[in-house]
């Protein structure tokens, strides 16, 4: 039995440091590249902006709060973009405007121009316009909706653009600053979209500053399909019209029908989700609705499993659509809208890449194990074309995100702006 146990264990072993060699082969930084930013990180200007950025701590916290309470709804980014415009105006930049859809562009000219690193962080988030988002200060922790995400990462920019106009840092490339609409829900990524399509700005090299702490170094692209179907029907009181096709008893049996199909589907092959978040309708508990709504998510790491996705998902309304109009016994046979509202491209970058290997060494200078990690971020467009693209953390402790207790707090924030900073810089080359 003894005998048994020690192979037993040895197998266990075995398997944990197989998967331990796994995992540090995914985050292996080559010595090229921490050399590089080892060497970055000592240039005697290089150490003054690390300075600023510890030094400013309270600032950034200032900007990060003044910009938190301002509310930056889907699609009504505006206020808050007005403001980010002034502070970066305040601070100095060579040009700066807002393009078509409501992104903030700020451009600092590189030496060699030609060339073109963007830093981003978005400027909007989840919660509708009303939402009460002044800061509370509990101790030292910022509670309010969007504390976190992705506010700090707007005074991230800030800071680091602040520091190297201080520093006198100046670079071979140019570099955009960017605050970008539309990367929340409904927002689809309309913002950064619109900067990676034949409209935008050329862009080389992205890094966007989104959720998580020190060590997040996301280089794959979480793709999703969003859809509202809409079941319409004539409606009526629900004695005297009864016998009409129902919108809500078809939606209800949609949701029925793909939630069986799309269970057995996502119980094997790449990771895919699906949720019917949103369900809307109806005037009184006396009355047949003339309209049921539902808005449904969908993600996976793979995109013809996203497409496979789309083919359960219409087959369940259709099937739902047949069976209550079979049902129906007068009136006029109920209708049905389908209509994609979101797509975000799944992708993946190799992690031998230059940006997302100095992504790591930068993470390991900060002291912190990098993590290569999936995620749905303004990343996943260039993610999805290519373009050298990489999503970091915001640093410091939050949590709840997406709800009205929301917080953040403070630890090592400055970290993350340092990490930011030095990424960009060895990106975008300092000018000798």
């Amino acid at each position: 039995m003894r005998c048994i146990l020690l192979i037993f264990a040895s197998m266990l072993l075995s398997v944990t440091i197989f998967g331990q060699e796994k995992a540090k082969a995914v985050a292996k930084i080559q010595p090229t590249y921490q050399d590089e930013i080892r060497k970055l990180s000592k240039k005697k200007r290089v150490k003054k902006a690390f300075q600023l950025i510890e030094a400013q701590r309270a600032k950034t916290l200032a900007d990060h709060i003044l910009l938190t309470e301002i509310e930056a709804p889907p699609f009504k980014e505006e206020k808050r973009a007005a403001q980010f415009v002034k502070m970066i105006k305040e601070i100095g930049v060579d040009s700066i405007w807002i393009d078509e859809v409501g992104n903030v562009l700020a451009l600092r000219k590189g030496k060699k121009r030609g060339r073109v690193v963007a830093l981003d962080a978005h400027l909007d988030t989840v919660f509708p316009e009303g939402t009460d988002v002044k800061v509370k200060m509990r101790g030292d922790t910022l509670y309010a909706p969007g504390a976190a995400d992705d506010t700090r990462g707007l005074a991230m920019v800030l800071r680091v653009l602040q520091v190297m106009n201080e520093a006198k840092i100046e670079t071979e490339s140019d570099v955009l600053f960017v605050g970008s609409v539309g990367e929340e829900g409904l927002g689809d990524l309309r913002g950064v979209k619109h900067i990676f399509s034949e409209k935008g700005t050329k862009i080389d090299s992205w890094i966007a500053i989104d959720g998580g702490a020190i060590g997040r170094v996301n280089n794959q692209g979480l793709g999703s399909h969003r859809y509202r179907v809409t079941f319409k029907g004539p409606g009526g009181h629900s004695w005297g019209a009864f016998g009409l096709a129902n919108p809500h008893h078809a939606l209800g049996s949609a949701m029925h029908y793909f939630a069986q199909a799309a269970d057995a589907f996502t119980a094997y092959g790449p990771k895919t989700s699906y949720n019917v978040g949103v369900i809307s309708g109806g005037t009184s508990i006396n009355s047949v609705p003339f309209s049921s709504t539902m808005e449904i998510d969908m993600r996976s790491v793979s995109p013809a499993r996203l497409d496979s996705m789309d083919v359960i998902l219409k087959n369940a309304v259709d099937q739902a659509l047949i069976t209550q109009n079979e049902m129906r016994r007068l009136g006029a046979p109920l209708t049905v809208d389908f209509v994609k509202i979101g797509d975000r491209p799944s992708g993946e970058l190799s992690e031998d890449l230059p940006i997302i290997q100095r992504a790591m060494a930068c993470t390991a200078l900060m002291g912190k194990r990098p993590q290569l990690t999936r995620g749905s971020t303004n990343s996943n467009i260039p993610i999805s074309m290519g373009i050298p693209a990489v999503t970091i953390g915001r640093g410091g402790v939050g949590r709840n995100a997406h709800s009205l207790h929301e917080w953040w707090l403070d630890v090592e924030g400055y970290k993350s702006t340092q990490m930011a900073l030095i990424l960009l810089l060895a990106e975008a080359k300092i000018s000798k």
